[in-house]
């Protein structure tokens, strides 16, 4: 199979048919062969009916229903899980990416070799202060923390080597972040492309203003998961190690000066009067926590199992 659309949404009823019919146009034109994969993440309308019809038109569809709303990452997991095509397309539900996009981004990821190419929305048709400038100043950090010099790292429209998407697990948020984690996979290839972006056409936006919370602690989390995931005590210990080394520092410093005390008959303050007696020992605790911490963290990051399981309601496919 050459492409694998996967379409994650959540209450776009209106938008669907249209959309469908705009993929089965531009593959029909280009003779590939394809599935739409479209998850319904917990829509409250008829979203899930509109696929369940679709699909009885065009057998290339594939739906997956979410018992409620995990979120666009918990979508684009089920579905890189079940893509079949060489090239992996993802897109939004609003009509606001544009599926004539797909031969370009396919000969991209065919014949020029790049494992991920990512859309850049040059001309955005959103909101300047709740979108725009949001988005510039997240992609800016991100550039400068993680090296990836795309303009627009979480443009929806997305292309991707299918080893590449069988590789990364994308869960909580991460969806922002894809290319760092698919850098961190060892995918460094990865390109841009200037798209289309247009307005919405149907329906309200889903992304409130909690997403200048979740932005930067998701890339947080993203930069240490990318780096230390696999290797939690590299982190912890190294901190945990400083720590004790401050304690350390400070215990040494107060037994010099009491043996010099001594040497001349002084008579010192006792070791608990000093301030070093309180930094060493908080020191020397704070570092042995976070030594556990890394040692847990290691423990834990080789048994955990269930950390992408959602409750699927039904399936349009066996």
């Amino acid at each position: 199979m050459d492409i694998s659309v996967i379409v994650p949404l959540f209450n776009e009823e209106e938008s669907l048919p249209e959309l469908v019919d705009w993929i089965k146009k531009v593959m029909d034109q280009n003779d590939y062969s394809y599935e739409i994969v479209m998850i319904d993440d917990g829509s409250k309308d008829n979203s899930w009916q509109v696929i369940e019809n679709l699909q009885q038109k065009n057998p290339n569809i594939k739906g997956i229903k979410f018992r409620r709303n995990y979120g666009k990452s918990a979508a684009l997991y089920c579905g890189f899980d079940i893509a079949q095509g060489d090239v992996v397309i993802t897109m939004d539900a609003d009509l606001q990416d544009s599926p004539d996009e797909i031969p370009e981004l396919f000969r991209m990821i065919k014949e020029e070799g790049f494992d991920l190419v990512s859309g850049w929305k040059k001309k955005r048709r959103d909101p300047i202060l709740t979108k725009n400038l949001p988005s510039k100043f997240y992609n800016w950090t991100v550039r400068r923390m993680s090296g990836i010099k795309l303009h627009d790292m979480n443009c929806g429209l997305k292309a991707y080597r299918k080893n590449v998407i069988k590789s990364i697990e994308v869960y909580g948020e991460m969806h922002r972040y894809i290319p760092v984690l698919a850098k961190w996979a060892g995918y460094n290839n990865i390109g841009e492309k200037v798209v289309v972006h247009s307005e919405r056409k149907y329906g309200v936006t889903k992304f409130g203003i909690e997403r200048f919370i979740r932005g930067p602690l998701d890339l947080l989390s993203v930069m240490f998961i990318s780096r230390f995931v696999k290797r939690p005590m590299h982190f912890f210990g190294i901190l945990g190690i400083l720590m004790i080394l401050i304690g350390l520092a400070a215990a040494i410093y107060l037994g010099v000066e009491k043996i010099i005390q001594l040497q001349h008959g002084i008579v010192g303050n006792l070791l608990t009067n000093s301030p070093y007696f309180y930094i060493a020992l908080t020191a020397m605790i704070i570092g042995a926590q976070f030594f556990m911490g890394g040692f847990l963290g290691e423990l834990i990051s080789r048994s955990s199992s269930d950390r992408n399981k959602y409750q699927i309601d039904e399936t349009t496919f066996g």
